[in-house]
């Protein structure tokens, strides 16, 4: 079995790429150095060289991210969209795009680690939580435009990477009062990766986060 994890030098993809390659994946962990994801061209070299290395492939997943840090709506710029959309929701869509005859063979699958951002409205990460939402409905897109040989689904996590001071104001926002980790997030993409019968839907990894009422002016 062969895996492309775009974004795996991330905490959260590397530990996707760790997760894998214990189930016996060969991996290829590709990080910013290894192309631009938000542009279509770096998004089909990154694909072509890696299946290339590979020897074909038979999972995609797309775990980098671009534009995540708290601004006021006033104080959003171009650059801020465009870096937010470029790699998240751009990306998705050209990796997909350029994975999708490769994987079509192996009836291979494609996991995008979304974000509970896509559902929740916080008005310091506006261009974040709209790219989000738009890589959560490419998510639904792309299950039914590549079926049925290709599966397409997300993993959306909720507090899993934070820094120690911001872990009790975290943990204190989700039903199961605690934070989770990157492995947690990897132990769904590898569930999806093999869940035969699942297409078009996304897993929250959020400890419930989704649950609490109320409303959040961050992350």
């Amino acid at each position: 079995m062969r895996a492309l994890v775009a974004g795996g030098t991330g905490k959260i993809g590397r530990a996707v790429a760790e997760a894998l390659g214990r189930r016996g994946y060969e991996v290829v962990a590709a990080g910013r150095r290894d192309g631009d994801l938000s542009t279509a061209a770096g998004a089909r070299s990154l694909v072509q060289r890696s299946a290339s290395r590979l020897g074909g492939l038979d999972l995609l997943v797309h775990a980098a991210g671009d534009g995540f840090r708290p601004q006021a709506v006033e104080e959003v710029e171009e650059s801020d969209w465009d870096a937010a959309f470029g790699v998240t929701a751009k990306g998705s869509f050209f990796l997909s795009q350029a994975a999708a005859p490769l994987l079509r063979p192996a009836r291979g699958s494609i996991v995008l680690i979304e974000d509970v951002a896509a559902e929740q409205a916080w008005p310091l990460f506006a261009p974040h939580c709209a790219a989000k939402a738009a890589q959560r409905m490419l998510t639904r897109v792309l299950a039914r435009a590549l079926a049925p040989e290709i599966r397409v689904c997300g993993v959306a996590p909720g507090p899993v990477a934070v820094t120690p001071e911001q872990e009790e104001r975290r943990a204190a926002e989700t039903v199961l009062g605690r934070v989770g980790t990157p492995q947690d997030v990897a132990e769904a993409v590898v569930y999806l990766a093999g869940a035969s019968f699942v297409t078009g839907t996304s897993l929250v990894v959020d400890g419930g986060r989704l649950l609490q009422s109320g409303s959040s002016r961050g992350a």
